[in-house]
């Protein structure tokens, strides 16, 4: 951080900002605010862990099929809490619940945004002490105030999102966001506890020199993707510029190295799994948002932009390609060429 720059804190960037939404009255700036109280108090338990009774398995299977670890307990707790203790918010999805939350009281009833959440992005890394994180979306309610919310809210295609952002937690945490007017970043200060703006205005380069995709699967990939991952391994023989493959496993530490480096992160489609596994609703919308406003792209495997897909389902998911325009650009003309314009040899 630039320490001759005056020094902005998230609640003041916020009330800067609120000039960008002519028809909200504060309400997601108070929503926003209070996202970043969340984030701190997870942040806190998250740095603590190892020293606390919240690490390891519950014994329990969340709506996903996969073991839940204490931690996104707590985390999914605490999000919930605050999000409804602003009373901004009409009604939850998040990954660990199977339906949607609603609060019976009438300020949240008459609240005019729901909010999509991933408490704890990563969270099979939580025992070994490697970099997770949280990612939100906000939209605004479609159903009539002064009632209960409906799945309906959450069922909207990713243009529609006004908010959505991601909180890494590492060797520092970081708040990163956007409302549609470009990407910024803030950096907790312990010393003050306050996010200060530290990445003002993000964006992530054109190109780059990172492919992040878990090549354990490589065999169960189509011949479009097998082809670009070889190719990016030629480059750095044949160029001599390096293509580096960096994979750590969890989703927001890989896109948020991606998104300041340039790179690309992809969770194909698979024979097992032909949907993909990232989740529309809670990874692939609010990252979509994120990076093109930081002027990159994402997609599905067939070259749908992410944003526009409608939801069908609250746990839907999606193949998704995400990062550098021309990298992504890239990866789908392998695809072209290798699977839809020679669909008999999509998997060898």
């Amino acid at each position: 951080m630039d320490k001759t720059r005056k020094l902005i804190t998230l609640n003041e960037f916020i009330i800067m900002r609120q000039q960008e939404f002519p028809y909200a009255k504060g309400e997601l700036s108070r929503l926003l605010t209070h996202i970043g109280l969340a984030a701190k108090i997870v942040s806190r338990e998250v740095n603590m862990a190892g020293l606390a009774d919240i690490l390891g398995a519950t014994g329990r299977i969340n709506v996903q099929g996969e073991e839940v670890k204490k931690l996104d307990i707590f985390a999914n707790e605490k999000f919930i809490n605050a999000m409804f203790g602003s009373s901004e918010i009409a009604g939850m999805a998040t990954e660990e619940n199977p339906e949607i939350i609603a609060d019976d009281t009438e300020m949240a009833k008459n609240a005019k945004y729901v909010l999509c959440l991933d408490p704890l992005d990563g969270s099979s890394n939580i025992d070994v002490n490697v970099s997770i994180g949280t990612i939100f979306s906000i939209y605004r309610r479609v159903s009539p105030r002064g009632h209960k919310p409906t799945e309906e809210d959450f069922m909207q295609e990713g243009t529609k999102q006004v908010a959505a952002g991601y909180i890494i937690y590492g060797s520092s945490t970081m708040l990163v966001y956007t409302t549609g007017h470009g990407v910024n970043g803030f950096t907790l200060d312990p010393s003050i506890g306050e996010f200060c703006l530290s990445h003002p205005n993000i964006k992530t380069p054109t190109n780059g020199k990172i492919y992040s995709v878990n090549e354990g699967n490589f065999h169960s990939f189509s011949n479009g993707i097998k082809k670009y991952i070889e190719y990016c391994k030629e480059q750095d023989k044949e160029s001599g510029r390096p293509c580096t493959s960096r994979y750590i496993g969890s989703f927001v530490a890989d896109f948020h190295r991606n998104l300041l480096k340039g790179g690309i992160y992809m969770y194909p489609a698979t024979k097992k799994h032909p949907n993909g596994k990232l989740r529309l609703l809670y990874e692939a919308n609010p990252m979509a948002f994120i990076i093109e406003q930081a002027g990159g792209l994402a997609v599905d495997q067939n070259g749908r932009r992410i944003l526009d897909i409608k939801p069908t389902e609250l746990h839907q998911r999606v193949p998704l390609f995400i990062g550098s325009r021309n990298m992504v650009e890239q990866v789908m003309q392998f695809i072209e060429q290798e699977d839809r314009l020679k669909p008999e040899n999509h998997y060898d």
